[in-house]
């Protein structure tokens, strides 16, 4: 399929994008079996904004788990396309801090995927992408990327806010189905663990009311978080565990223990999936 030719799917984001803004995030599919495994390395960038740079620092956090790895970037604006095109002359010319080498690449795309050769890849990460959209629109949204995926593969959509310190993502496997929320925070000076709410992902972000089972996850880390306060001397990490432990001793099935000590909690989806329209408390 000729990607210049295929129409593009989605709206143009708001471009927000900043330096390290996707550090968390990008630790996160550096470790997944998704990547590590993937016979075809191939990651994409989907939606990167008005700079590339987070395509260029994705590339140089998952090089080191797969050197082999490559990255495309897609934006459906095609001036942003071309302001990233500029980026990587300089990015090539050794005049950054990137490998000059980096196999990043850029493209006009969106939901569709466009990846030239037919290449599928094994991870799509969207962030910070369908916060503009409504939560009507997630599903098709997750259909049309996820079918690019290649076997195996993983996309990753989610939110953060500007610095970065706060960001939530949803892990969704190639047949579109939903897998895990991970949360993950920056735990010096945070007040409380539901600062995230303003962060979910679309699926999640309208459902923190009473009844939802995403309220009462942020609500149960609330409350540990502030029984914990008296670890708060030995420091935010140990507070942080002390909250994850006491939240997974009181029945929810936490996730990915060893990465606690990062700020990040990941639950199945099932934990937390919006409950049907009319669906009264239980």
């Amino acid at each position: 399929m000729g990607s210049a030719r295929a129409p593009v799917v989605g709206q143009i984001t708001r471009g927000t994008t900043g330096t390290n803004r996707l550090r968390r995030v990008d630790r996160w599919i550096a470790r997944h079996s998704a990547l590590r495994r993937a016979p075809d390395p191939l990651v994409v960038d989907l939606g990167y904004g008005a700079s590339g740079v987070t395509a260029l620092e994705l590339h140089a956090r998952l090089a080191r788990t797969r050197p082999d790895v490559e990255v495309l970037g897609l934006e459906i604006d095609p001036a942003r396309v071309a302001r990233a095109d500029a980026q990587l002359t300089a990015v090539r010319a050794g005049a950054t801090s990137f490998a000059a080498d980096a196999k990043v690449s850029f493209a006009r795309g969106g939901f569709e995927v466009p990846v030239p050769g037919g290449r599928r890849p094994a991870v799509v990460r969207a962030m910070n992408v369908l916060r503009q959209y409504s939560e009507d629109d997630v599903g098709g949204a997750w259909q049309a990327m996820a079918s690019r995926l290649a076997p195996g593969g993983l996309l990753v959509e989610g939110t953060c806010d500007e610095l970065g310190r706060v960001v939530t993502w949803v892990a969704v496997g190639e047949n579109a189905e939903p897998r895990t929320l991970t949360i993950s925070l920056r735990l010096a000076g945070m007040e409380r663990p539901s600062v995230a709410a303003e962060r979910l992902p679309k699926a999640l972000i309208h459902r923190n009311v009473p009844g939802e089972r995403v309220h009462a996850l942020l609500a149960a880390l609330d409350l540990e978080w502030e029984r914990a306060a008296a670890v708060s001397p030995f420091g935010p990490e140990h507070r942080w565990r002390t909250t994850l432990e006491a939240v997974e001793a009181s029945g929810w099935p936490l996730r990915e223990r060893a990465r606690w000590r990062l700020g990040e909690v990941t639950v199945p989806w099932d934990a937390v999936a919006p409950r049907p329209q009319g669906h009264g408390r239980s």
